[in-house]
Formats: C-alpha cells, structure tokens, sequence
C-alpha cells in the first residue's frame, strides 16, 4: 500500500510549525487512540499513520530529508513503530502526558529540597506593636554523622531494589502502551537500605535542637508568618534546605484595643471633670501622657493622640491613640452633695424631681 504525503496524514501546511503540527497530531491521537476505538482496526491504523508522520516531521533533519527525497528520504531514520517503552517514552511522552492521564517520566532526580518547618510564637500585645528580636529554639532533622547521611550501617552501601531490579521503575501493560510508574518499593531511588544505620533507624537523619534568632517588625497581627529562608529541613542529596515559618499569635492587653496601626481605649471622668474641665492622665504604650478635656466635654468625645499607635509594618507614620471619654454618673449621693445638685438643677431651670407624665394609650 503506497504511503500517503505526511503533511497530508496531519492535515497541515508544508510550511506549517511545529505547533501546529503538534497539535494537530494531538487532535488526531485523541480520536484514533486504540484504547478510545477498541477493535476497530482502522483507527488503530491512522493512530499509527499519524504517529509515524509527526515523529518524521518534528524532527528538523527528518522533515529536510523528507521534503527533499520524500518517503525514500527518510527510509531507515524514521518511524521504527512501537517496539519497546524508550520508543514510546522518547517520542511521545508529552503527548501522553497531556493527554490520556499517564506520564513517561525518567527517573527523577534524588536531589530533593527540604521540608518547611513551622514554629508557633507568642508575643504580648506591646511586643506585636513595637517589635523585638528574639531567640527560638527549633527541633528539626538533620544530617546522621554516624552513615553521613546515607541511612546505611558504616562499611555497607544501598542494594538494587528487588521490584525493580535498579530501576527505579516498573513497566506494566495499559491497553496498546507499555506504562512505566515510580517504583512503591523504592519510591523511585532504584536503591533499598539491606542493613540501616542503628543512630538514624536508616533514615540518614536524626533531630536536633537549634537555636534561631528572629527578629520580629513593630506593626504585626495575630496570624502574620514570618519566613526564614533555609533554615527548614536539610535537602536530601544535595537538594537545598526548606524554609522556616514562625507564626506570630498576639495576646490580647487589657485595656486597649487594636483597629489597623491605631490603639483604642476608653477613660472615665466624673460629671465635675466634664463640666468644668480638667487635666487628666491618660495611659499609654509608652507610658502615662496628660490631656486637658475642655469645660462641657460630652460622654463618648473622641480624643486623638498622634504617634502613640504601633509602628507601621510599612514603614510609613505610626498610628494614633484614640481614647474616648466616658462621663460617670455618680450613683452614692450624701445629702449635701445631693442638695447642691438640686440646687445646680434649680439654677439651671431643671425640674427636681421631674413631674410625672401620664401617656394616654391610642
């Protein structure tokens, strides 16, 4: 049976690119594929058709060749149909990848990066505004001195993984395919530790305690993390060091509280401090300051002080103390102080005690 033209079997262009040609073949693969078409010979046969004319056309010298001399070009270098897995794995593994949910990855490299370590952290609510620098002490794996880190007993090496024979893979069977998956046995590594290092049990690692300094920004909030880069677990194999997270918890403070950079609080006076005026202590992170409350000052006036809030995680202006007076109503009267304030009613026009007021009901 005389070929057909291979731009003709992937319905491109003779100038088309290689993505376009990749996803045309993708197209095709997706409809011909044997495992979608079970006993239907014919659609196995474009599968094969199209496969055979992408695996020309990708590559720069084939397709030269082919363009050039044709079929008669390419005889002997091109497709060699679907003898083994590495035919499979070298030709089509993205393809597959991509598209029918199974990969034909080589063995992974061993070098792999640590693991991220967490620390939680306490701080009170003075230390969450204003910051500090401290020391934690961390418990976290590290290389085992005694195998260096290889899991085996000194004088003895990893042996071949028996289910995979060093491979670090194994080869099963899926419809038309031969599928390689990461060895369970092995995870991969191809090795098995026979006869493990008694200090680590063969993991290569044991824990130590270290101890880190941190160092904490004015302007924090319960739930912020704080990232030490490389002071994680160490990577296996020469694989870099994951990262430590410190997260931050902040104690809630008696008497103020916390909107954005600003402190809150809330202050008493009596109803003569209100009235007449007064100079009042107020205090504050960094300590007690004075404010003057003007005569007539009304329950719940808001007062600001600038600059008394916490630093500013962005290092912009710190924020304001925000302190609202609350008037208190005396509730012990002697009867002179009783007396007086009748007095002040009577003056002020005030009636003492008020009239009652019946309300008709509608």
């Amino acid at each position: 049976m005389e070929k057909r033209d291979y731009y003709d079997v992937l319905g491109v262009r003779r100038d088309a690119s290689d993505e376009e040609m990749k996803k045309s073949y993708r197209k095709l693969a997706m409809k011909f594929h044997p495992d979608k078409n079970p006993g239907d010979r014919d659609a196995e046969d474009k599968f094969k058709e199209a496969a055979e004319a992408y695996d020309v056309l990708r590559d720069s010298q084939k397709r030269q060749l082919y363009d050039q001399f044709g079929h008669e070009g390419v005889k002997g270098t091109g497709f060699r149909g679907f003898s083994g897995f590495e035919d499979i794995s070298s030709t089509f593994g993205d393809i597959f990848e991509d598209f029918f949910g199974f990969g034909t990855r080589r063995r992974r490299s061993s070098a792999r990066r640590g693991t991220d370590l967490r620390y939680d952290l306490k701080l009170s609510f003075k230390e969450a505004a204003f910051g500090k620098e401290t020391e934690i002490e961390i418990v976290k794996p590290v290389r085992c001195d005694t195998c260096e880190g290889s899991g085996s007993k000194p004088g003895t090496y990893p042996v071949n993984c028996p289910g995979c024979e060093g491979r670090g893979q194994v080869t099963r069977s899926q419809g038309f395919f031969m599928i390689s998956t990461t060895c369970h046995h092995c995870n991969g590594e191809g090795k098995i530790i026979a006869s493990p290092c008694k200090e680590c049990n063969g993991t290569g690692k044991i824990e130590r305690k270290k101890k880190v300094s941190v160092n904490i920004p004015g302007g924090v909030e319960s739930g912020s993390r704080l990232r030490l880069r490389g002071e994680g677990e160490e990577g296996i194999k020469g694989g870099i060091s994951g990262d430590l997270y410190v997260v931050l918890h902040v104690e809630d403070h008696p008497f103020f509280e916390r909107e954005g950079n600003d402190i809150i609080c809330q202050i008493p006076i009596s109803f003569t401090q209100a009235a007449l005026g007064a100079e009042i202590d107020i205090p504050t992170l960094n300590g007690t300051k004075k404010i003057n409350t003007p005569k007539g000052t009304q329950s719940g006036h808001i007062f600001r002080l600038k600059g008394e809030g916490t630093y500013n995680l962005r290092g912009g202006p710190r924020g304001s103390q925000i302190v609202q007076v609350i008037v208190k109503t005396p509730t012990k009267l002697s009867k002179k102080q009783e007396a007086l304030l009748r007095e002040l009613a009577k003056l002020g026009g005030e009636e003492t005690p008020p009239k009652r007021r019946f309300f008709k009901n509608n």
